[in-house]
């Protein structure tokens, strides 16, 4: 073990075991690439809780409640995927390979066009 290892934690030696210590500029660009999908995760999570708690006649209320579920089942799956992505792209900055392909992105896409295509109805409904 080298010096540098000595001087990491348990957790990251233990998450982290192999490659080299990335530039720290790096390491602080992907936290916040994943604080910032955190902040998007609470958004659809914070969206389907508002479309359940104050929304009106518009929709039957099993309706709104499946659409509720799906839109916080979408923020919950962001924020799992952000966990995994940041683990992801950290080790591949350690071990000097190419960065993974950005799943979140399509996923975030198709939450986004649903939102919107819900929007829609909702407002040619009235």
């Amino acid at each position: 073990m080298t010096e540098t290892d000595e001087r990491r934690s348990r957790p990251a030696r233990r998450v982290f075991p192999d490659g080299t210590e990335p530039d720290p500029r790096f390491t602080l660009a992907n936290e916040r690439t994943f604080l910032a999908w955190m902040r998007t995760a609470l958004a659809f999570i914070a969206g389907g809780v508002a479309l359940e708690a104050f929304s009106d006649a518009s929709f039957g209320s099993s309706t709104r409640k499946v659409l509720a579920v799906c839109v916080v089942c979408v923020g919950l799956v962001i924020g799992l995927a952000a966990a995994f992505r940041w683990v992801s792209v950290e080790r591949s900055m350690r071990e000097r390979r190419p960065l993974p392909f950005p799943v979140l992105v399509p996923l975030l896409s198709l939450g986004a066009a649903v939102a919107a295509v819900t929007s829609i109805l909702l407002v040619l409904s009235r």
